[in-house]
């Protein structure tokens, strides 16, 4: 099976990373292709993969194809390859806004198309991606894209007129909570506490947090109130978080979001 990516930025370069070294498929079963002469070097130095500068090489040589580039780019990078696509080539769509209509509408014939919206913790496969598809995908060739893309974390299918939601919940969350972090250090500096050490501390206690949800399967107000003791530091500071919107913030950041998604398609 070969894999082909047109677009090798971050995000799939994170997506490479965690099918080669989850092995699930090997780096010379992969080629991407670049605007950027530097990205590509970088790939093929780090990653071990195949690269060229011609997209339509990559949209012609594989069986599944990923379009890994920015949404504005979408329009004219599928013109550049729409009549040479073979009808067997499955192609999976990372990018927010692009809906399956209307990425068919750009090829101006049916295929095999996948959307999905993963997340950069994919470089530590601890991603997470939904994914979507047409009439044109089997069973079994579902199956096969979503084993490449557990191969770099957890992938759901949900109904695509979610995918907005998704964009806000965990496509562009990984910003906020790096925000998060670097707030959280910020204020143990302030507290005397080495920066090296404060940032070590605050992303702990965001993994560890993170993965008490996950694996108590308790409610994340449950879990807030175990460490919330009466009369105690946390209550105080929770007080604090509360008074100065905390979570109507991150709501309003997620509604922008979604409705920014929205209006790329």
């Amino acid at each position: 099976m070969k894999l082909g990516f047109i677009g090798c930025g971050n995000m799939a370069t994170a997506m490479i990373s965690g099918m080669i070294n989850n092995h699930i498929v090997e780096a010379t079963d992969i080629i991407a292709s670049d605007a950027s002469l530097q990205s590509l070097k970088n790939a093929e130095e780090k990653l071990g993969i195949l690269t060229t500068s011609d997209n339509l090489t990559v949209a012609t040589s594989v069986d599944v194809l990923f379009l890994s580039v920015k949404p504005q780019f979408y329009e004219t990078v599928i013109k550049e390859i729409a009549q040479d696509i073979k009808k067997s080539t499955i192609i999976v769509t990372i990018a927010a806004g692009q809906s399956l209509k209307r990425v068919e509408s750009l090829f101006e014939r049916t295929l095999k198309l996948i959307r999905t919206m993963p997340n950069t913790p994919a470089l530590v496969s601890e991603g997470i991606t939904a994914v979507c598809r047409n009439d044109q995908v089997t069973e079994e060739e579902f199956t096969l894209v979503m084993n490449l893309l557990r191969g770099f974390g957890i992938a759901e299918e949900v109904p695509e007129h979610l995918m907005d939601a998704v964009v806000a919940v965990s496509g562009s969350s990984p910003a906020y909570v790096f925000i998060l972090i670097e707030a959280m250090a910020d204020a143990a500096v302030a507290e005397g506490m080495p920066r090296d050490k404060a940032y070590r501390f605050a992303a702990q206690a965001v993994l560890g947090s993170a993965k008490m949800v996950l694996e108590t399967g308790m409610h994340p107000g449950a879990l807030k109130d175990m460490v919330c003791s009466p009369g105690g530091t946390t209550i105080d500071a929770v007080q604090s978080l509360e008074k100065t919107g905390f979570r109507s913030s991150i709501m309003e950041a997620m509604k922008v979001c979604a409705e920014k998604s929205r209006k790329l398609s």
